[in-house]
């Protein structure tokens, strides 16, 4: 027996003692390298993406998103695991700024000139695109509970994407000011038909409807315009005193910390949450002269790797599983947001360019999308085992396609300015 830090312990055998001192023990700060690398690595692939969006038609959401498949476990798998930690912190945190910087966009001065046209053309396409992939696969004979749940999963589109376009081609003018008025509350109607839909269906199951799924939606949306109210009408006036006339980027980021993780602490749409809170921030705070110039400093390196990583997590098999119904779905979504957009913009009696390229600059999807199919394998596990490979295979091809077809909209209007 031998006494160690006062305890009696006995003596490692010999053989006991070499496997200890070959075994190789985990170091923390390994891991810490490995994740500072890859962080670094994928910054640079943005800087080439960025020379190389210069001399190419591609977005660079879209160089970024090819870039994040090709380094990603389908193809190269370049990216070690470590990195896999820092994916939903820094995919939530890009969002989160997303939601703050469209809010901002939600001014009176937009309502008033643009007000009609943001209401009328977000609305109709939202139920127009619903209604178009609802009654075409069931035309094509798909269930129906299938073919309502896809289509209310059809209105969502991609915010993120549309706003780094739009900021990457430093595009301005009514159109631009439409568009990004739309995405703001696109998602708002998009997450309301899918509530509708998921309680359509339990009924049909249950011969019941389930009021619990309408009272979380409820929660989900009252309680995310509740909080960015709460948080945004005292940080309206409180914000941009430290520098006269303009926020630091300490208060710009703990606003936008604040609003996302008290969100997801009470269960409601962070996004949304933040979308609200920017346009509290933005109507009321009139002694900014820009609100929100220190959070469009710094989102973009978040952006870079948000695009990236989404694009790794891109795989060949869910465009390989997506079969005849994922291609009528896609077809019938893009019928949808063409059409849809063309007739709001009628009734709002938009301008000929808005009505006629407004549903292409839509066409974006990713993953709000992604999250509806996730609580419809949640709700009814068999339906989403059918549904979210279809929903991922379209989610690649829109999410890609998507931005090609935004710039072209923001080009044929002559709203880019690079």
């Amino acid at each position: 027996m031998r006494i160690f830090n006062g305890a009696y312990t006995n003596p490692l055998p010999s053989e006991d003692i070499l496997v200890i001192v070959n075994k190789k023990i985990p170091n923390p700060m390994e891991n810490i390298a490995t994740i500072l690398i890859s962080l670094g690595f994928l910054l640079f692939i943005g800087l080439a993406t960025d020379a190389i969006g210069r001399y190419t038609r591609l977005p660079r959401v879209t160089l970024l998103l090819f870039f994040g498949f090709l380094i990603g476990p389908s193809l190269l798998n370049l990216l070690p695991t470590q990195i896999d930690q820092l994916t939903p912190i820094i995919a939530n945190i890009a969002l989160a700024m997303i939601g703050f910087l469209l809010g901002g966009k939600l001014t009176k001065g937009l309502f008033l000139t643009h007000g009609r046209d943001v209401i009328w053309i977000s609305v109709v396409t939202a139920i127009f695109t619903a209604l178009i992939v609802l009654f075409g696969l069931l035309l094509l004979q798909f269930r129906f509970d299938i073919a309502i749940i896809l289509s209310a999963i059809a209105a969502a589109t991609a915010p993120a994407a549309t706003v780094s376009v739009v900021k990457n081609l430093n595009a301005k003018g009514d159109f631009t000011k439409t568009l990004l008025g739309i995405v703001a509350v696109d998602d708002a109607w998009a997450l309301i038909i899918f509530t509708f839909a998921l309680i359509i269906v339990h009924s049909l199951q249950t011969a019941n409807p389930n009021m619990s799924l309408a009272l979380d939606a409820a929660w989900g949306i009252g309680g995310s315009i509740i909080l960015g109210v709460v948080l945004g009408i005292p940080m309206a006036y409180i914000t941009g005193h430290i520098e006269k006339g303009e926020p630091t980027q300490i208060e710009a980021l703990s606003l936008v910390f604040l609003c996302s993780g008290i969100a997801m602490w009470m269960h409601v749409s962070f996004l949304l949450a933040c979308m609200v809170m920017g346009s509290i921030v933005s109507n009321y705070a009139h002694h900014h002269r820009r609100p929100f110039h220190e959070i469009e400093n710094i989102d973009w390196p978040f952006m870079i790797i948000f695009f990236i990583l989404a694009g790794s997590a891109l795989h060949i098999s869910a465009i390989a599983s997506i079969g005849f119904i994922g291609l009528a779905y896609i077809l019938l979504r893009v019928v949808g947001r063409l059409f849809g957009a063309y007739l709001g913009g009628k009734i709002s009696h938009a301008s000929p360019q808005i009505q006629g390229y407004m549903g292409m600059a839509l066409m974006p999807q990713a993953g709000v999308a992604i999250g509806m199919a996730l609580v419809t394998s949640e709700t009814f596990p068999k339906l989403g085992e059918f549904i979210l490979p279809i929903v991922l295979g379209a989610t690649i091809i829109f999410e890609i396609s998507g931005p090609i077809m935004t710039k072209f909209a923001l080009t044929k209007v002559n709203e880019v300015h690079i």
